[in-house]
C-alpha cells in the first residue's frame, strides 16, 4: 500500500501565536522509494518517493508532520525540501524509469511555487524534467485556475503529470478532463471494495476502462494480497503498486530485480487461477446447456411446465423460466426456483401473464437464432430489481423459452456469457 501524504486544508496562525522555529529543523528526514509496476511489460517502470520521519530517534507520522505545517502555514516549504530530498537521494543515472514526487496542490499555487526551481533541482541532481511524474492529490483548490496554470506551466518544462486518490472526496471528471494527466492513481478504497463486491468491482473495471479511453493510464496502487492482484490484472490497468510487490525502502542494488519477480510469481499465479475459472466456468455452461435442452424436450412432449423447468431451476443462479409465443407475449406465469419463491417484499411486477416482451433482446435473440441458446447483455430485471442475463432459445410452434439467471450469484459475478451456448 502506498504511503501517500493526505494533506488538510491550509490553516492559518492566528496573529497572537508565536512563530515556531521551521519545521524542517525539528525533525529528521528519509528518502524511501516505492517500485511502480507494469504488468504488460512484466517490468519496474517507476518509483513512488516517500518520506520516513524521526524526531529524537522516534517515528513520526508524515501526516502529523504536514498537519503540523499547516497549522504553521510551512507546507510549502516543507513540500519544496522534501522535493529536493528526494531528487538528491535518487540516484536515476540511465534507468529509464519514472520518479513521482508527491506535491500538494496547495504549494502548486502558493507564491513561491517556482517551477524554474524544481527544475534547476533536477538539472542538479541529473534527472531530466521528463523522468519526473508530479503526483497530485485529487482534491479541491482554492484556486483552480492558478492550479491549472502551474499544471500548463508544468507540462510545457517537460514535467509529467499524475493525479492520485482519483475516486475519493472531491473527484469528479471535469477537473480529469482539464487536467488532463499522463497518469491517473485510483485511490485505494475502489480496489478493497472490489474484493468483497461483486457491483463494486465492475465499476472499478468500468471505471479503469473509462480513464484509459479518456487517454489517461491507470495505476493501481495498494495491492497487499493475491486476490486484489488478480482484481488489478483483470482490470487491464497499467500500472501497479503495493506491498505484495515492493515496500517503500532506499534504493537497494536489487530491489528492481525482487519487486519484478514479485509480479512476475503473481501474474503467473493469477493465471493458474484464471485457467481453471475457465474450465469451471465451461463445466457450468455445458451443465445449463443440458438442463435448458432437456426442459425443452419435456415440453415439446407437453409435460406441464413447472415440470419441465424444474430440475433447470435447480442450477446454481437460475431463478426463473417463462414462455413466450410468436409475438411476445407472456404464456401463463413464471416457474420460480423455491429460493425465488420467498422473496419477502410484495412487487406487482411479479404476476406477469399476459406481459409483452417483444422488445425485449432475448426475443429478438431467439427469433435471429432460432437453433441456438441465446444470451442477452445482463440488465436489471423488473420482478426483483437485481442483475440479469437471460437465456432464450426457440421451440417448435415459434414458442420461446426463456430463462431468468442472477450472474451475480454465480462465480462471483465474474461468469461471461457467451453469445450462443
Amino acid at each position: 500500500m502506498s504511503s501517500v501524504v493526505r494533506l488538510p486544508r491550509r490553516g492559518h496562525r492566528p496573529a497572537d501565536t508565536p512563530a515556531i522555529p521551521d519545521i524542517i529543523d525539528r525533525y529528521d528526514f528519509r528518502s524511501v522509494y516505492q517500485p511502480i509496476l507494469s504488468p504488460t511489460h512484466q517490468k519496474l517502470v517507476g518509483y513512488e518517493a516517500l518520506v520516513r520521519v524521526s524526531r529524537d530517534n522516534q517515528p513520526v507520522s508524515p501526516v502529523e508532520l504536514f498537519e503540523q505545517a499547516d497549522r504553521h502555514d510551512q507546507t510549502p516549504g516543507l513540500d519544496r525540501h522534501l522535493l529536493q530530498l528526494h531528487l538528491d537521494n535518487f540516484a536515476a543515472g540511465s534507468q529509464p524509469v519514472w520518479l513521482f514526487l508527491n506535491i500538494s496542490p496547495a504549494t502548486c499555487i502558493h507564491p513561491e511555487a517556482s517551477l524554474e526551481r524544481l527544475a534547476s533541482q533536477c538539472q542538479q541532481s541529473g534527472i531530466h524534467p521528463e523522468k519526473v511524474v508530479l503526483d497530485l492529490v485529487e482534491t479541491a483548490s482554492d484556486n483552480p485556475a492558478a492550479l491549472l496554470d502551474f499544471i500548463h506551466n508544468a507540462k510545457a518544462r517537460g514535467f509529467q503529470i499524475a493525479i492520485d486518490d482519483f475516486g475519493m472526496g472531491d473527484s469528479n471528471f471535469e477537473r480529469l478532463w482539464r487536467i488532463n494527466p499522463l497518469i491517473v492513481k485510483l485511490d485505494r478504497s475502489l480496489l478493497v471494495n472490489a474484493e468483497t463486491n461483486s457491483r463494486a468491482r465492475m465499476l472499478l473495471e468500468s471505471l479503469v476502462k473509462m480513464i484509459r479511453e479518456s487517454g489517461s493510464l491507470v495505476l493501481l496502487e495498494g495491492i497487499e494480497n493475491h486476490a486484489q492482484a488478480r482484481i488489478a490484472l483483470d482490470t487491464e490497468a497499467d500500472l501497479l503498486q503495493g506491498f505484495l510487490f515492493a515496500r517503500p525502502s532506499g534504493l537497494g542494488d536489487h530491489q528492481a530485480e525482487l519487486a519484478e519477480q514479485s509480479l512476475r510469481a503473481v501474474i503467473a499465479d493469477s493465471s493458474e487461477s484464471s485457467l481453471q475459472d475457465i474450465r469451471d466456468q465451461e463445466g457450468y455452461l455445458r451443465l445449463l446447456r443440458f438442463e435448458i435442452l432437456e426442459a425443452c424436450h419435456s415440453l415439446i412432449r407437453e409435460i406441464p411446465f413447472n415440470s419441465a423447468c424444474g430440475r433447470l431451476l435447480e442450477v446454481d443462479g437460475v431463478k426463473r423460466c417463462f414462455l413466450l409465443n410468436a409475438q411476445g407475449i407472456q404464456q401463463g406465469n413464471l416457474a420460480r426456483a423455491n429460493p425465488d419463491i420467498h422473496r419477502g417484499k410484495f412487487n406487482p411486477l411479479y404476476h406477469s401473464a399476459g406481459a409483452r416482451w417483444a422488445h425485449r433482446e432475448y426475443f429478438r435473440n431467439a427469433l435471429e437464432r432460432p437453433q441456438h441458446i441465446s444470451s442477452c447483455r445482463p440488465y436489471v430485471g423488473l420482478p426483483d430489481a437485481k442483475r440479469t442475463v437471460t437465456l432464450s432459445t426457440m421451440l417448435p410452434g415459434q414458442r420461446v423459452l426463456c430463462v431468468d439467471i442472477h450472474p451475480d450469484e454465480v462465480f462471483g459475478g465474474q461468469l461471461g456469457f457467451p453469445a450462443t451456448l
